[in-house]
């Protein structure tokens, strides 16, 4: 029994000896590669702070790098996206600013809808189901007020949720002037020889496209593009906006520039301004400190409460390369991290389209915007999806011909019915 033991000793030490030599002639796991990410944008105003980002991001991940080309400032970056798939030289991450840049480069674009920041946003690019673009900021838009100058009115912004409210503030607003200081309610433009129809005709129509919907309801936005005008939901429309042009300003209605209009509020002469997040650097600039805050535009005889909010371009992940999941890693590391919330609104200083985000930019209308995103129940803006050209060359010069003759409620919804039904054969 012992000469038994003893050989099995011996046959177990002999076994652990070939073990380890075999362990000792097999390779070195191989390392992982280095990788490259590379991105191509456009905004301009963000390069720098996306630079640095980049680098910080490469830094704290080793065997990552990420490097950013920016081309903008008015410069064709459809082109030279075309001219970088060409030369085989696409990008791993890159920009699309709608369903038109979707459509050129959808061979290229990956399927997100598994990315763990998707939930986190309503302002996903989606098509056909799929998530396909990752929101790089939201803008939007109510209607600006002055809380001062409202307080000193009377007026609550909070009850401001219907056209019929408005029409009363607006009225007592107009009966105040003098008391307040003010030449007239509403700092709005409408001039398109002033290059200002896109206030009107883009930003105030989306009213009638989404606004009292669902946050991605385009129902009444797909009817018109099959030439259809729903003409009772119109009609409420058109009235919120005949309002607007009574008690705005008429000389910056008419004929009025941009700096008219954010002028003239800046300066404490109108309640309200029809403008989005993005004049918060001119009235910082123009010295505003007063208290601002967004109003719906509530054009409907029920209640709406919510802002138009929408992403104006979104980062896309080249499907076709091997560095796809590193991609998909430096855009979830940007929406989950301190770090990246830090980048967004600190240093890009962006609005999130991420809800989990805490940071607040510094302008008073982002932070409503913010704000508005972090509750929901705001609105969808999709005058992008109209044809090219609709608002400035065919919806513009209704719009301004309304606002010199805005008794004529009639024939500026006459105008419209025709307009939309015939944007199938534009």
């Amino acid at each position: 029994m012992r000469r038994s033991f003893a050989r099995i000793v011996s046959i177990a030490a002999a076994l652990v000896c070939i073990a380890a030599v075999v362990s000792c002639s097999k390779p070195a796991p191989e390392q992982a590669k280095a990788v490259e990410v590379n991105m191509f944008q456009l905004k301009v105003e963000i390069k720098d702070a996306l630079d640095g980002y980049a680098a910080a991001y490469s830094a704290a991940h080793p065997g990552v790098t990420v490097k950013v080309e920016t081309l903008g400032g008015g410069q064709d970056f459809g082109g030279a996206m075309k001219a970088k798939a060409q030369a085989g030289q696409m990008p791993d991450i890159f920009v699309i600013e709608g369903l038109g840049g979707y459509n050129v480069w959808k061979d290229y674009i990956a399927d997100l809808s598994g990315e763990p920041w998707v939930k986190d946003t309503d302002l996903a690019m989606k098509v056909d189901g799929k998530i396909v673009g990752f929101p790089v900021a939201i803008e939007g838009y109510g209607l600006a007020y002055n809380a001062d100058i409202l307080a000193k009115a009377g007026i609550d912004p909070a009850t401001l949720t219907t056209r019929a409210a408005y029409e009363k503030a607006f009225a007592k607003l107009d009966s105040m002037k003098k008391e307040l200081g003010i030449s007239a309610p509403v700092s709005m433009a409408a001039s398109v020889a002033g290059g200002m129809w896109w206030v009107a005709a883009q930003h105030n129509l989306a009213c009638y496209w989404g606004g009292g919907l669902a946050f991605d309801d385009t129902s009444v936005i797909d009817k018109a593009l099959k030439g259809e005008l729903d003409e009772a939901r119109f009609t409420q429309y058109a009235k919120y906006l005949q309002l607007l042009y009574k008690y705005a300003d008429q000389n910056i209605l008419l004929n009025g520039s941009y700096d008219d209009q954010v002028g003239a509020f800046a300066q404490g002469k109108t309640a309200f301004l029809h403008q989005g997040n993005w004049v918060d650097p001119n009235l910082k600039q123009l010295g505003v400190t007063f208290p601002i805050g967004y109003a719906p535009h509530a054009f409907l005889d029920t209640e709406e409460k919510g802002l138009y909010l929408f992403a104006p371009s979104w980062y896309c992940v080249n499907s076709k390369s091997p560095n796809a999941e590193a991609a998909k890693a430096f855009l979830t590391a940007m929406a989950t991290t301190p770090e990246g919330h830090d980048y967004m609104v600190n240093k890009a200083g962006m609005i999130p389209a991420f809800k989990s985000v805490t940071l607040k930019p510094a302008g008073q209308l982002s932070q409503a915007l913010m704000a508005a995103n972090a509750k929901g129940g705001n609105y969808g803006v999709f005058f992008g999806m109209l044809p090219d050209g609709a608002g400035q060359n065919v919806f513009g010069p209704i719009f301004d011909l309304f606002a010199q003759n805005q008794n004529d409620l009639p024939r500026f919804i006459s105008d419209m019915k025709k307009a939309v039904a015939n944007i199938p054969n534009m």
